[in-house]
C-alpha cells in the first residue's frame, strides 16, 4: 500500500522516515520529494508497505504526530 506522508519537517531524511514506519511492519521503499531548484525537501514523501494491515496500523498510530 502506497502512503502519502505530508507535513514533514524539512530536515527529515528518508532513513528517518523509513525507520519510523518500520515500527509497524516491512517498508518496501520510502522517498521524500525534493525541490529540484533548491535541493531542499518539499515537506512530503511516500512510503510503500507491502502489507495493507501494517500500513493501516502505521496510519492510525502516526496520524497527527
Amino acid at each position: 500500500m502506497k502512503l502519502l506522508v505530508r507535513n514533514l519537517d524539512r530536515s527529515t531524511t528518508e532513513k528517518e522516515l523509513g525507520e519510523l514506519f518500520q515500527k509497524f511492519g516491512a517498508v518496501q521503499y520510502c522517498t521524500i520529494t525534493m525541490d529540484p531548484t533548491s535541493g531542499l525537501s518539499k515537506g512530503f514523501g511516500f512510503v510503500e508497505m507491502p502489507r495493507v494491515g501494517d500500513a493501516k496500523a502505521a496510519v492510525k498510530n502516526l496520524n497527527d504526530s
